[in-house]
């Protein structure tokens, strides 16, 4: 048996190849390119590497070009975390030498001796993989809109108060179009008291709106026209262009995000799963696209229901030792499947009564809302993990069975 371990880099690789007794029977150093490239899949070809049994791989990355190359065919591909390697590393040499050939062969040794304690890359379908790239897109974009969104909250409270206070009523006002299209209209307070009605109207028209455009605007018109305190007509102007600068940001962050939304929305129903996790309460297409992204649409990744709940941070984790235990919440874990499980415990309240009733009980149990959701996004995740293995719809009644039904 033979194994390679890839020490990778940004520009250049190392590759080390070893047998089953650890000596070095090759080591390479190739360039981040399709020559490169071609150089690792002829050195493992050279040394036994074939379809039917191709040599397994560890790499420190689970990401790239080089990784979609070697994941080509059957080989296994083994994503070896940065810290783990680096604690193997002290098995070989107390010395704390390090170099990026050393690092290759650390890698390979990892997979002659401890193959069986990682887990190789799941094999997941070329559409859920895209699938994965543009959900996790979509999510950092939201998550960069809203960090505008609030960079420009913050500097509208220092000289602009009337626009917050103009756009307080509405659902994500800042990053809504009305809002951006009158901040465009008037970046300054000494501006926007000079709006007439007209001009208001026009700019929410401009901006989409379809009811409500005389009433709206004659409520906005007496918010801009109250009394407000003002900065300085000299910082004012100049406030008012950082903050024009700041809507360009904001304006391509939330273009970035619904071109986003609706190429998850083209690609996520065409996935055979779609159909088994768009049946869970609480789940429409970008969360359960964020969540497929996560978990992959490969059904052998993980052996269990526990697994895939420790994956998730769902489940507690014990830590004992002598005479004290304690348990805790996971810190090690997919921190976007977490976030995603947590949006879903939080929507499936309101759409499964049976999701609700596990909640309350959890409460009454003694438990803070955070560990109650929690607790129903563990339930909710092993259910999944069950109707996937098993392509089923989810059930209300089978997941959430009534006291009466519990006790027949």
């Amino acid at each position: 048996m033979i194994y390679c371990g890839v020490d990778w880099a940004e520009r250049t690789h190392d590759v080390a190849l070893v047998d089953d007794t650890g000596q070095l029977l090759a080591k390479r150093h190739i360039t981040d390119d399709a020559a490169g490239y071609r150089l690792l899949l002829e050195l493992l070809a050279e040394h036994g590497d074939i379809e039917e049994n191709p040599i397994p791989v560890a790499i420190e990355t689970s990401r790239g070009l080089l990784v979609a190359v070697l994941r080509t065919g059957k080989r296994k591909v083994y994503a070896i975390n940065p810290m783990a390697a680096a604690r193997y590393r002290d098995r070989h040499s107390v010395s704390r030498k390090k170099s990026d050939s050393g690092d290759a062969l650390v890698l390979a040794n990892i997979l002659r001796t401890d193959m069986h304690a990682h887990r190789p890359l799941p094999t997941d379908s070329d559409l859920g993989r895209a699938i994965a790239v543009l959900a996790r897109a979509q999510q950092d974009s939201l998550w960069n809109r809203q960090q505008l969104a609030n960079q420009l909250r913050s500097l509208l409270r220092e000289y602009y108060p009337a626009a917050l206070d103009a756009f307080a009523t509405w659902t994500n006002s800042l990053c809504r179009a009305e809002a951006r299209g009158l901040l465009k209209a008037a970046p300054t307070p000494t501006g926007a008291a000079l709006l007439t009605r007209a001009q208001l109207q026009a700019a929410l028209k401009r901006a989409g709106r379809k009811r409500g455009i005389e009433a709206e605007a004659d409520r906005i018109r007496d918010v801009f026209r109250a009394e407000w305190a003002h900065q300085p007509p000299l910082v004012e102007d100049a406030l008012a262009k950082q903050m024009l600068a700041l809507l360009i940001q904001l304006d391509a962050a939330c273009t970035a995000a619904d071109q986003l939304a609706e190429a998850v929305e083209e690609a996520f129903p065409q996935h055979p799963d779609a159909e088994i996790l768009l049946s869970f309460p609480g789940l429409g297409i970008q969360l359960a696209a964020r969540i497929l992204a996560e978990i992959g649409d490969d059904h052998t990744r993980f052996a269990d229901a526990r697994g895939l709940k420790a994956y998730a941070g769902a489940s507690p984790i014990t830590r004992a030792s002598g005479k004290k235990s304690s348990i805790t919440r996971r810190w090690v874990k997919n921190d976007r499947l977490n976030h995603a499980g947590y949006l879903w415990a939080f929507s499936a309240l309101r759409h499964s009564p049976g999701a609700g009733s596990h909640y309350r009980r959890r409460r009454e149990h003694g438990d803070w809302h955070a560990a109650a959701q929690r607790n129903l996004f563990n339930r909710m995740i092993g259910q999944l993990f069950h109707c996937l293995q098993h392509s089923k719809l989810f059930d209300e009644n089978t997941a959430f069975p009534t006291e009466a039904a519990a006790a027949a």
